[in-house]
């Protein structure tokens, strides 16, 4: 790992700075903030750490394509999925670059808090985020004084948070990520300029829309709650999509195929999926795919939308996603960057059935053992 990113630091202090955080955020300390961290560097205090995130000179979205190369390498498969989701940072006060009044799923209400807008890869062989992007809201890109403090780029204008995803999708497909999938919640589903994108990357979809999302049928428009209603019991399937914390997750299915208007080689999908316990409780798909997909594989694309999730409470709980102490533009995208390629190594050495916890620094031996399984070397 460390030929793999040491060069996009100039300074030899800037290089092992970036490895001892690293491997910090992978240390078993309970709370990775500033203080925490530094001690587990040695360092009487956070000033080093704090110089690395804010004032050094180095560029976080080159570490971010490192990220995803990593990523691509090793768990890199044709039938890849691209994962686009978000999650909240809770925060005090009015200063955090991104920050204000707005909704949090990670505390499933409104919270001063920044949102990140987040794109992870999964395949058979593990999942594991390859971008990210902080939502700027309009509070802050209408104050360019506010911007200048946070050191935002000089002229960054608002983007929605689709907006941001759509960049993302992009970057990944021209970086070449193996994929043929891309999966997302209702938020991003229900935009149809982000449907359109992915179709015209090349790459089918299975994204959540609302019960209320309209789409065309020749001439006219029908309500996907409506079409779902009115397949008939017999089209419903009980079917498992996959592993979760207490075995299979089995729901039952039902799935429409709809012609494609100007491509007759693809397929569109209406898919919903009810609760065995719970029927009244439904949720609802828009889904693109080639001729031949089958209902069996459109389900399992569905259920590797929960890998994002899984790599949220990870990255969070292991990495220190969230435990970070930095208030620009710089700090954040930089010590989220680093966090997810924490997590990408971790993620990695379980894929190689590697016992990371077991090799983090305890004796000489063991962190040596650490750092040559990592290919964290000495300069």
């Amino acid at each position: 790992m460390a030929g793999r990113i040491c060069w996009r630091f100039r300074r030899l202090e800037a290089k092992e700075r970036c490895l001892l955080y690293l491997k910090a955020l992978m240390a078993p300390i309970e709370r990775k903030n500033s203080w925490q961290l530094a001690e587990f560097a040695g360092d009487t205090d956070p000033s080093n750490f704090q110089h690395f995130l804010n004032r050094a000179c180095w560029e976080a979205d080159g570490l971010r394509n490192d990220l995803r190369r990593y990523v691509v390498e090793h768990l890199g498969d044709p039938d890849g999925v691209l994962i686009v989701d978000e999650t909240g940072f809770l925060k005090k006060g009015t200063k955090s670059v991104g920050v204000q009044r707005q909704y949090s799923g990670t505390a499933g209400r409104t919270e001063n808090c920044q949102v990140g807008v987040f794109l992870a890869y999964a395949s058979a062989k593990g999942h594991a985020f390859i971008d990210r992007a902080l939502y700027l809201p309009k509070s802050w890109t209408d104050n360019p004084q506010r911007c200048r403090e946070a050191w935002v780029p000089e002229g960054a204008e608002f983007a929605t948070k689709i907006q941001l995803a759509r960049r993302m999708l992009k970057r990944a497909v021209q970086a070449g990520a193996p994929a043929r999938w891309v999966a997302a919640d209702a938020l991003y589903g229900t935009d149809h300029r982000l449907r359109h994108c992915v179709e015209e990357l090349g790459l089918n979809y299975v994204l959540a829309v609302q019960k209320d999302h309209a789409v065309w049928i020749g001439q006219k428009t029908h309500r996907v709650e409506t079409l779902v209603t009115q397949q008939g019991a017999e089209t419903w399937r009980i079917l498992s999509c996959g592993e979760g914390s207490k075995g299979p997750r089995f729901y039952r299915w039902t799935a429409l195929a709809l012609g494609h208007p100007e491509k007759p080689h693809l397929r569109r999908w209406v898919i919903g999926r009810r609760n065995l316990g719970e029927p009244d409780k439904v949720a609802y798909f828009l889904a693109l795919a080639p001729v031949g997909t089958t209902p069996e594989q459109l389900v399992g694309v569905i259920g590797r939308r929960w890998a994002i999730e899984q790599g949220f409470q990870d990255a969070k709980g292991e990495a220190g996603l969230d435990q970070y102490e930095v208030r620009t533009w710089h700090g954040w995208h930089r010590h989220v960057t680093l966090s997810l390629l924490a997590h990408a190594v971790m993620t990695v050495l379980r894929a190689q059935a590697i016992d990371v916890k077991k090799m983090l620094p305890g004796s000489s031996g063991s962190l040596y053992t650490f750092k040559k399984r990592c290919g964290f070397y000495y300069l």
